[in-house]
C-alpha cells in the first residue's frame, strides 16, 4: 500500500460482525514464555507504527468491539468512525498488563493526558457516543441492520478526500504528524519544507488553472 501510487485512502474494517478487533488472544498468549511475549508485542508495535506511517490518510471503521490492541490499531489510523453501539477501551490493566502497541502514546495525543490516564488506569470501555464526545473518534453513527454503519460513514469520508490533490494531502499528513512531535517553531519549518515540495507539482498548477477557468480540478498525484 505504501508503494502503490493509485491508493489515495485506506479504510480499515472487520469482516466479523460486531467486532472491529478484540485485541490479543489471551489463550494463545498464556502459552508463551516471557521472551515470546516480548517478541510478539514488539512485532505488534512495529505493525502499528507501519500503519501510522502510511503516507495516505487512513480511516478506522469501528462497527463493534475495539479493545486493547484493537483500539491501538484504530489509534494508529488518522481518522476514526464508530457506530454508537461500538465498545472501545484499552482494557489491558484488567488483565494485569498495560497497553504495549502504542496505546500509552497515541491515546493521550488524541484525547489529552487526563482522559487517557483515566481510561488506561481504569480499563473502562466506552461506547461510540462517549468516544465522540471526548474526541477519540471523528464521527459516530447509529448502527444499521447490516451492522456496517461505521464502514459506510468511513467510505463517505474517504470519498470526500479522494477528489483532493493526492500529493498535497500526503504532505499535509506528513506536516501534521511531524509537527505534532516538536515545538511550534520547528513545526513551522517542517510545514515550510512540505510546502516547498508541493510548489512544483502539476497538481498545484492544475488547481490554479481550474480555479481560473471555474471548473473542477482533475488531480493526478503528479
Amino acid at each position: 500500500l505504501r508503494l502503490d501510487e493509485k491508493v489515495r485512502v485506506v479504510v480499515f474494517k472487520s469482516e466479523v460482525k460486531g467486532v472491529f478487533c478484540a485485541g490479543a488472544d489471551l489463550k494463545e498468549r498464556a502459552k508463551m514464555d516471557d521472551a515470546e511475549v516480548g517478541h510478539f508485542v514488539r512485532r505488534l508495535r512495529n505493525l502499528m507504527d507501519e500503519i501510522a506511517a502510511l503516507p495516505v490518510p487512513t480511516i478506522a471503521a469501528i462497527d463493534g468491539y475495539a479493545l486493547g490492541g484493537g483500539l491501538e490499531l484504530a489509534l494508529a489510523c488518522d481518522l476514526r468512525v464508530a457506530a454508537s453501539s461500538a465498545k472501545m477501551g484499552l482494557i489491558e490493566t484488567t488483565r494485569g498488563l498495560l497497553p504495549g502497541a502504542g496505546g500509552t502514546q497515541r491515546l493521550p495525543r488524541c484525547v489529552g493526558i487526563g482522559l487517557a490516564k483515566e481510561l488506561i488506569f481504569t480499563g473502562r470501555q466506552i461506547d461510540g457516543q462517549e468516544a465522540f464526545s471526548m474526541g477519540l473518534v471523528n464521527h459516530t453513527v447509529p448502527q444499521n441492520d447490516v451492522g456496517d454503519a461505521a464502514y459506510q460513514r468511513a467510505l463517505a469520508l474517504a470519498k470526500e478526500i479522494l477528489p483532493q490533490a493526492p500529493f498535497a494531502v500526503k504532505m499535509g499528513k506528513l506536516a501534521i504528524n511531524r509537527g505534532m512531535e516538536v515545538d511550534i517553531a520547528s513545526g513551522m519549518a517542517i510545514e515550510g519544507m512540505c510546502y516547498a515540495q508541493n510548489i512544483p507539482t502539476r497538481d498545484r498548477q492544475e488547481g490554479m488553472a481550474a480555479f481560473r477557468e471555474k471548473r473542477p480540478p482533475q488531480f493526478t498525484g503528479k
